[in-house]
This record gives C-alpha cells, structure tokens and sequence, in this order.
C-alpha cells in the first residue's frame, strides 16, 4: 500500500508521498514522485499501485514528453496522455497480471501548472484512464490508505490556508496513517508548487529530521484531550436514580 496526498490551496499546491514498497514480507524504499520541471512548464505524478504498472507507464509517458512535450499547454492534456500510458500498459499487461491474482488497480496524482493554466491545477487519476479535478470544495486528494489521514484534513484543512499551513497539515495525516499501518512509512517526499513560479520544489525528509514535530502533536493531542471541556460527560460515571430503582427491583 500507500500514501500518497495532494492539496490545492489560493496559493499553491503542496504534495506528499511515502517511500515504502511492500512486496510479500519484504520491504524497500522506493521514489513514489516523478517530476517534470521546465520553464513555464512544470507539473509531478504520484502513483499507488502495482509497482510494475507504475514504472512501466512512466517510462512511456517519459518518451512521450521527450519527443511531444510542446503539445502540451495545460495541464489537463499531460493529465490526457498519462492516463493513454496506462490503457496502453493495460492492453498489454492486464490479463496477464489478472490470471496471476493481482489487480490492475494504479491511481494517480498529478499537479503543476503549464504555460496556459490560469493556476495550478490538480488532478485524480482512475486506473481506466479517466479523471477528475480536485478544486476548493475539497482541496486535497489522497491515494492508497486514505482513511486514517482524511479526518485530520477535513476538521483542518481550508482552501484558503497557506502552503505552511497545507504542509504541516499533511504531515500530520501522513502521521495518522503511518502509526495505523505497517506498509506506510518513512523517508517521505514532499513536492511544494507556488501560483505562477512553474518550479517544483521537492525535499526528502528522513524519520529523525522530523520526529520532534510527532511527538510534540502527540503531546498536545493528549494535553487537549485532558483539558477538554467535557465536564457533562461525568454523567456517564454517576448512576442516575431510574437506573439504581431498577437495580432495587432486581
């Protein structure tokens, strides 16, 4: 599995990914962001799925750029392509892949912002090629294990905030998901767009550069939990007099 998250915000877009690859028992690390970074023309691709689809579609969309590239003015055309990739990769690898018990199953993020993109742009790619834009209603999108992550964006997370502000968010839900699962973990990669300066920029963060930042949510999570205004929940404590007349009667 994964984890991999995107966030669109009024001033940018911010990503972040996990390195971890599980294949059987065994473990690795591996990139999951592929980033393409040029003048007034730059965007990234975060996958979760089959390893094998993954590098596969990747290595043909790499080609395409390479020989295509300046048919590509917006975002939603590069977006267009990939998802051709990976029909391409299904025609050849699905049944294939089916017959062994694996399912063809990759979805992808893409972000960035080409020449004539108004603003950044992020996408939601299906496995079947299609789809959809992720805008300020919802302005983020994860892929792979989503559900422990989702709650802490949804109570916190605006389209209004700031890229800082995005940033910590989405530590904090790769955070949740990594102390619930065993196959999402450390070093993570984060990918940082602001509107109009076309340059992505991607850092790599190891476990012990960033672990103060943990232990301090954990820590305030448990001051507020002690600290919390919930004196009305003591009823559930007191045994009220229906229930001790009841108790009587027994």
């Amino acid at each position: 599995m994964t984890f991999c998250l995107g966030i669109k915000t009024q001033t940018g877009i911010v990503g972040l990914a996990d390195t971890r690859i599980t294949s059987g028992s065994e473990t690795t690390t591996s990139k999951k962001i592929y980033t393409v970074n040029k003048e007034k023309h730059t965007f990234f691709i975060m996958t979760s799925g089959l390893r094998s689809v993954r590098d596969k579609a990747i290595t043909y969309f790499t080609e395409v750029i390479e020989e295509q590239d300046d048919n590509f003015n917006k975002l939603y055309k590069a977006a267009n392509e990939f998802g051709n990739q990976i029909k391409r990769v299904a025609k050849e690898d699905q049944a294939s892949l089916e017959a062994g018990g694996l399912s063809f199953n990759l979805f992808s993020i893409i972000g960035g912002q080409l020449e004539q993109d108004k603003e950044p742009k992020l996408y939601l790619l299906y496995p079947q090629g299609n789809w959809i834009e992720i805008r300020k209603g919802t302005p983020f999108v994860i892929i792979g294990n989503s559900g422990f992550g989702t709650p802490i964006l949804r109570r916190s997370l605006k389209y209004e905030e700031s890229l800082e502000f995005a940033l910590k968010s989405a530590f904090l839900a790769f955070e949740a998901t990594r102390i619930s699962v065993n196959d999402v973990d450390y070093p993570i990669d984060t990918v940082v767009l602001e509107n109009d300066s076309y340059n992505i920029i991607e850092t790599r963060f190891e476990q012990k550069e960033v672990e103060h930042i943990a232990e301090f949510w954990n820590t305030k999570l448990k001051d507020a939990i002690n600290t919390l205004p919930a004196q009305v929940l003591n009823k559930a404590f007191t045994v009220n007099d229906s229930q001790l007349h009841l108790e009587l009667e027994e």
